[in-house]
């Protein structure tokens, strides 16, 4: 496989809804679209960087500059015998994982299509259908909140998440609990608390909970295996798990009994499967996360999903959640019996609507071996993890 050329495209789509978290709250999707060209056919990347550094230091534009002038000049042009090796081909450019994963997720649905398969088979998966869960923003009152779970599990969702921060978690969870009886629920903090909440948060032990997600900081282990000594409920890690390596310390230290992974956050899919399988080989279960991707890299994450140690419903909910339309067709749904169809079709197996991709882009360059490229106006605005 051998990457001939580079697309990269600032892409704007206003949400269907406003999503908030313990960082903000955010009205529309920005992101980089990826396509990596090769021999007549065209694989695709979604970047999950934001506008802001609130996430991950990454934003669109350290992405963009990323993959311009580090990524492509040691991509483009060069032979891989498989996607996996892109990766590795990077390790001179310190961190930009998401920037990386972009890049390195284009190719791997460029090799699969090439292929004639689908994603699922050329990454390892063992599953034609996954769970769907869901993710609830912040919302201004409990009857709003309620009324939003209350949709979410008439649509058939098998488990809800909700985003919690400081002064907006007992009453949501209390709320739910009361409302809804004993329905598979978690909270998610986006390392919104601090140690000194410990006792504080070991009240959502009444609750029942799958999971509390990140409750503290973006790149701490050590207070998180303090905090899970302390509570019963399992911790997840996400924001704090970069790599596989950082997982085997958290796991090492007792800091989580779950891991979320994103692709984008440890560098791509040859990365998730590192770490999926590290997971497996010490009783880990894991569950993918969400970042609002549009339907391209919503698809992406019903792959990885298909890997046998994906056993929690992750956070890969209908596309008309979030865009209406979206860039693809047919359009991600979620059956009645809250599981989503994995694409059968060759790589991500749904077709791009360019339509729409052209009257949603805001910049685009194209970069080749050899030559420099050029950037046409625009700006970029924040996302959100879900």
């Amino acid at each position: 496989m051998k990457i001939e050329r580079l697309e990269l495209r600032l892409l704007e789509l206003p949400l269907v809804h406003f999503f908030e978290t313990s960082f903000g709250r955010v009205d529309d999707k920005h992101f980089i679209l990826v396509r990596a060209d090769s021999d007549g056919t065209s694989g695709y990347g979604e970047c999950v960087a934001d506008i802001d550094p609130y996430y991950s230091a990454e934003t669109n534009e350290t992405a963009w500059h990323i993959i311009s002038e580090f990524i492509a000049p040691r991509v483009l042009g060069v032979e891989f015998a498989h996607p996996r090796d892109v990766f590795p081909a990077l390790k001179a450019i310190r961190g930009h994982n998401m920037a990386k994963a972009a890049v390195e997720m284009a190719a791997w649905d460029l090799y699969a299509r090439q292929r004639r398969e689908p994603l699922w088979r050329t990454l390892g998966g063992v599953r034609d259908r996954i769970a769907s869960g869901v993710s609830v923003g912040i919302q201004p009152s409990l009857a709003d909140l309620a009324a939003n779970v209350e949709r979410e599990l008439a649509a058939g969702y098998r488990r809800i998440k909700i985003k919690v921060k400081p002064g907006w978690d007992l009453d949501p969870v209390r709320t739910i609990r009361e409302r809804f009886g004993s329905i598979p629920l978690m909270v998610d903090a986006n390392a919104a608390y601090t140690a000194g909440d410990a006792e504080h948060l070991a009240r959502l032990d009444d609750y029942g909970l799958m999971m509390i997600e990140q409750p503290l900081d973006y790149d701490d282990i050590a207070e998180h295996a303090r905090l899970q000594r302390r509570l019963k409920t399992a911790i997840c890690l996400d924001e704090s798990i970069k790599s596989p390596d950082a997982a085997r310390e958290a796991i090492a230290a007792g800091a989580c009994r779950i891991i979320n992974i994103k692709p984008g956050r440890i560098g791509g899919f040859g990365e998730s499967i590192r770490l999926h399988d590290l997971c497996a080989g010490y009783g880990i279960p894991v569950w993918h996360g969400g970042m609002l991707e549009s339907g391209i890299g919503r698809a992406a994450n019903i792959h990885l999903s298909t890997l046998p140690n994906f056993t929690l419903p992750g956070d890969v909910a209908a596309s008309k959640r979030y865009f209406s339309p979206d860039l693809i067709e047919p359009p991600i749904e979620v059956a009645a019996d809250g599981t989503i169809a994995v694409p059968n079709d060759y790589g991500l197996g749904v077709s791009m609507r360019d339509d729409r991709i052209e009257r949603a882009t805001r910049r685009r360059a194209t970069l080749s071996a050899g030559q420099r490229h050029s950037v046409r106006g625009g700006s970029s605005a924040p996302a959100q993890a879900v």
